[in-house]
Formats: C-alpha cells, structure tokens, sequence
C-alpha cells in the first residue's frame, strides 16, 4: 500500500522520511494553501452566514498541482500538519483543496518529530477535527471583520493607511496607558543614607538605612547622629528558604526567557525554536500547558539520575493555571533529555540548552539556602534600623541543572547581637524616585498572558505588527509607543473602548475555545458579536475628524502669517501646522524647525489642479493636488516617476 503523508515544512518532510518505511511518501504544504482574499470585497458572505470564501494563496497552484497528483497515486493519504487549531485548518484546507476522498484522506498528529511518536500516530489515523478547525476559522474570519471595519474607519478620521486589529489594538492600549503613567508621573526626593562599618573581627560591611528620608534635613539628622554614637549590632535573622523549581517551559515563558537570558526578540525565539522541532529536538513549541506525558517524566527522571544522581530526583508534573490553555499539548521539552547539546547553529544551540536546563531542572529536588539579615545601628533611639543581607546556598538540588537561576551568593562575616562596630564612614546620597518602566518584548508577552489577550502563537505576531506600522519604537528590548500610535490608541479607546478592553478580549477568546470544544456554535458566535459591532462602527462614521492633537507652544507661531500653530499627524509624526489652514499652510516640526512649503512644477491639464514631486517609500513620485490632503482621495491619481498611474485607495468594506 502507498501512502502519501503531507506536513507543512519541508524541513519537518525529511525529518520524517527518515522514519518511515518503504510505501510512504513526504511531502510540505509550505505552510497555508487557502486563505481569505487580500481583497475585502466578497470574502466574507456575512447575510449567508459569515461564510468565507477561501482562494489558493499566490505561489502555491504549482505545488497544489503537485501535491494533488501524489495523491491520486496513493491508496491513502495522511495530513501529518502541526499539533494546534491552525495546523487541523491546514489539514481541512488541504482536504478541501486536493479534493481528497474521506475514506482514503485521515488526519494524525505528534507532539514530537521522533520516531516512536511518528510510528505511534500513524496506528491512531482520525478525521479533521471539525470544531477545532470551525474555531479557527472563527478567528481569523473574526479578526478580519474587526480589522477591516476599524481600519477603515481610523482611514477616514485619523489618516489614510492606517489599522486596527481585535488583539493589537488591546495591546496597543497597554503600551499606551503605560506611557500615560510615565507622562503624568511627579518625581519625587529621598535620601538613601549608607554605613561602612568594621566589625570587632577586623571585617569590613556596608548597610543601608531602612528608612528612606523626604528630607536633606532629616537624612543629615540621621548622619549625624550616626558619627557621634556607638554601633552595635542589635539583631540576626537566619531564615531557611525553599526554592522549588521553575516548571518546563510554554511558549509564553520560554519567549520572556529567551529575551532576558539569551536578548532574542519573541519572532526570533519562535523562528529557532521552529528549527528545533522540525529537525526532531525539541517538542511542538506552540502551547501553553506545562504539563509532561508520563513517559517524558520518565526520560527526564532517567536523565537526571544519570548526569546528577539519584538523590537530587523529585519526579513531579505541572498543571496549566489558565482555565482555558488549548488543547492537551505537553510543555515545551527536549525529545530525547539524554542529549545536552542540539541544533546546527549557535543561536539553535543556545536556545535548546535553554529548553534543556528548564525541562530537567523541573523534575529534580528544591534547592535550599539560608537568608541572613543582620540590623545593626548606633545607641540612638530616634536613629532606624541600618541592615545588610547575606544568603547562601545549603543544597542546590534543581540548581545543578539551571545554575543561571541560581544567583551569588553573599557571605556575611562572622557576627554576634550586641557585638561593637566601628564607624568608619557614613552619608546619604539624594535621589529621585522614578516612573514606572515600559514594558519589555518579554514584559508585553507576560502581561498578554496574564490579561488573558491573544494566544501563545499570536503573541510575537502582535509584537511584529506593532513595530512594523509605525504604532512602536524598539529601543533595545523596551517598546514605546510612537506618535501614530498614541493618537490610533486615543481614538479607539474614546470610541471603542468597550471592544479593546482586557475583559472583552478575554472573554471573546474564551467563545472561541467553547467553539474548538464543540460547545457554542461558529454562525451564532459571529452574528451576536457583529451586529452590535458594525452597528457601532457604523454610528462613529459622523464622528468628527481627528486632525488637532492640541495647541503648539506659543514659542513656536506660525512662520508665514505668525497665527498660533497646532499639532497635527503626517505620515512622518506630529508636526505644527497653521491654526488658518488652509488659508495658510504654514509648517513646522515637531521640535519647531521651519518646514519650507513646496513648490508646484506645473498643473494636472484635467483637471487644473497644482501638481508636485514628493518623496515616498519607493522613491520620489508626482502628486497631483494639495500634499497635505490624504493620497489618492481627491483629483487625479498619483502617478510614480514615470508616470504610471497608481490606483485610487478605497475604503475596505467586508
């Protein structure tokens, strides 16, 4: 009997291949098939009941042809596509596309690319799982819905060429109601006063004062009593602490690790970690339950026992604390633990000794260390607490497996309660306190999972849309908000806040998982929450405009006719413009430099209007009409350099 067997990746087909007998047949998918037209027009029949109408995606007709052809020379066919919602939409896309019989055509899936789990599938055949597959489509045509209406409505009231999205746009609205925070935050002074002491021992120690004074006056009242009493050490606390280790990784975790340890970027973390798994090392990356199947307790257990000893094993299994983690999928883990080292390139290395140390670490005992806190101060009673912490490992356990987590150790000199210590320096140094951080790639990815917004997959997409329009700026690994961005955030959350907030968000993926359960229906799910919605949206269409931001400083009038100037948005950032335009067109940057007005090199013969050459993304093109009007929705169209017209932009409608 052959057996056609198609993945989504070529590099998962010839891992596979290796595994598979004679009679089989691997082929990739590359990826998706089918997808909803770029064009809004008809995608969606939403009267008919939301339903899509999907098209062959560009590129893909050849190995359409390709693949359909291998099939028809099979006696079966198996969809071996990824482990999650969108891979049993691949698998129906597929179904549907190749035209493939249901008797011949099953669908399997594994968690790993090893050969037990690929043997393993291949006696478990099964149909597409309808649910899964409807709630996945329930998304993506959900998103294009909101995206699309939204979209065309910031086109109209804020600037052409703008977007909005059912899960961005809420994490836009973090990232700006962060920055909010910092606007309106008012510093505030301290004094942060320290103590160089030597102990009778002849060792020397520094402590800091446990009270943080508002005031110069207050710290130097503590300084100076400090200089003119005696020290002594007046407590010692030893407390033993457990540390239980951390559990293996989801795909959440494992990016906010990969960012602080290794500084990968969540779309960087997902790419390797996807090299890893379709070469076989690592298990399906894209999950969000820490849960082990027995039998990867027991590689683990084995693996530890080996490298670490039997006494360091505490084999132990974790439960996902979100009530809605998808599917039964394990925890991000090494496919076989006994190898320490995988991957071709370094990053893949770095990334899969990662995965390795957290998997291993998880199944083995908690490390102890003891936590020493001495207070020590002059004979004063008006003087606080000076105090200095110590700690230090008794028993590393899980440490010896992860010894990145483990932290130095602070070894405090011998002392005793009562003991006199010499004063050999004493001040206190001003600071301010400071606003709260911007969230990190990693914090953003913490704080989408904690709010429930989005899905482990879709959480390094959401970060790459944000910065590639324009909404953020990566400096480093912190992300802040651009101009475009805090007026796209205002403006939905002015007038749609209802729809971007963290409970409707949450709540909206929670239908969504009710729809892969088989629990809410996908037509009835879509129809309750557009009709109110496109309702809505339609209702803000007399909504005024947003072109001010806000008066300019009166430092900075207009150039031409001197009038007050106003914050506006162009296609660079904010800029002054004259308060009269646009009887006068006056213009300056946003830091108040002069903007020279451009010239006309002649008018468009149709139609009179003043036509002038202006810098685009792809080079200099003609413009015919005011600049300063949105491209494409007055006059004649835009033409490139060499004349070509360019089409009008239109407004999408689902």
């Amino acid at each position: 009997m052959s057996t056609l067997v198609i993945v989504e990746s070529p590099a998962k087909a010839k891992t596979i291949e290796k595994y598979l007998g004679p009679g089989y047949t691997v082929k990739a998918s590359v990826g998706h098939v089918r997808d909803l037209p770029k064009s809004n027009r008809n995608a969606i029949d939403i009267e008919g009941g939301f339903v899509p109408h999907y098209e062959i995606v560009a590129g893909k007709e050849a190995l359409l042809r390709d693949l359909k052809a291998a099939a028809a020379h099979a006696d079966r066919v198996l969809l071996a596509t990824d482990p999650d919602r969108e891979g049993e939409a691949i698998a129906w896309h597929l179904f549907e596309a190749l035209k493939l019989r249901e008797r011949a055509a099953k669908r399997i899936s594994f968690n790993e690319i090893t050969r037990e789990a690929v043997q393993d599938a291949l006696t478990h055949p099964r149909e597409v799982d309808q649910n899964l597959r409807r709630a996945q489509e329930a998304r993506r045509v959900l998103d294009r819905l909101v995206g699309y209406d939204l979209s065309g409505l910031i086109w109209k009231k804020v600037r052409y060429g703008l977007s909005a999205g059912r899960v961005q746009s809420p994490a836009l609205r973090i990232l700006m109601e962060r920055e909010r925070e910092i606007r309106a935050f008012v510093p505030e002074d301290y004094w942060v006063i320290t103590a160089d002491l030597r102990s009778a021992g002849g060792a020397n120690l520094t402590a800091t004062c446990t009270e943080e004074p508002r005031s110069a006056a207050d710290a130097e009242r503590i300084v100076d009593l400090g200089r003119v009493h005696p020290w002594r050490v007046r407590t010692i606390t030893e407390t033993e602490q457990k540390r239980s280790p951390y559990p293996p990784f989801t795909t959440s975790t494992l990016q906010q690790a990969a960012s602080t340890r290794l500084g990968f970027a969540p779309s960087r973390t997902m790419a390797i970690a996807q090299k890893l798994y379709e070469a076989g090392h690592i298990t399906y990356m894209r999950t969000d339950s820490p849960t082990l199947s027995q039998a990867a307790i027991g590689m683990l257990a084995k693996a530890v026992t080996e490298r670490f000893g039997a006494d360091h094993l505490e084999s132990k299994n974790f439960k996902a604390k979100a009530k809605n983690a998808q599917e039964a999928h394990e925890a991000i883990r090494p496919s076989n633990p006994a190898a320490r080292a995988a991957g071709t390139t370094d990053e893949q290395k770095r990334l899969y000794r990662l995965i390795w140390e957290r998997a291993v670490s998880s199944q083995m005992r908690s490390a102890r260390s003891m936590k020493t806190r001495v207070c020590l101060g002059p004979e004063h009673a008006e003087v606080p607490d000076f105090a200095v912490n110590g700690s230090r490992i008794l028993y590393e356990g899980w440490l010896l497996a992860d010894p990145a987590a483990r932290g130095e150790d602070v070894e405090l000199p011998a002392l005793r309660e009562g003991e006199p210590l010499t004063l050999t320096d004493m001040h206190a140094e001003g600071k301010q306190t400071t606003p709260p951080n911007r969230y990190s790639e990693a914090g953003l990815v913490k704080e989408l999972e904690k709010r429930g917004i989005g899905r482990p997959s879709t959480y390094a997409t959401i970060i790459k849309n944000l910065a590639e329009r324009g909404y953020v700026e990566k400096q480093g690994k912190t992300l802040v908000p651009t101009d475009v961005g805090d007026v796209v955030s205002s403006f939905l959350e002015q007038h749609f806040g209802t729809y971007i907030s963290d409970s409707f968000t949450a709540e909206m993926e929670d239908k969504l998982d009710d729809i892969a359960d088989g629990a809410r229906g996908y037509e009835d799910t879509l129809r309750t929450f557009y009709t109110t919605f496109h309702k809505d949206v339609v209702e803000k269409e007399g909504s005024e405009k947003l072109t001010n931001l806000g008066a300019a400083p009166e430092a900075y009038p207009c150039p031409t006719c001197g009038a007050p100037m106003l914050y506006k948005l162009g296609r660079g950032g904010k800029f002054m413009s004259c308060s009269t335009y646009p009887a006068c067109t006056g213009a300056r940057t946003e830091s108040g430099g002069i903007i020279e007005p451009l010239a006309p090199i002649g008018t468009y013969p149709e139609t009179g209007e003043p036509v002038f050459v202006l810098d685009g993304r792809y080079g200099p093109y003609v413009q015919v009409g005011d600049p300063k009007q949105v491209k494409g929705t007055r006059g004649a169209p835009s033409r490139s350099r060499s004349g070509r017209a360019s089409p009008r932009a239109k407004t999408p409608r689902p």
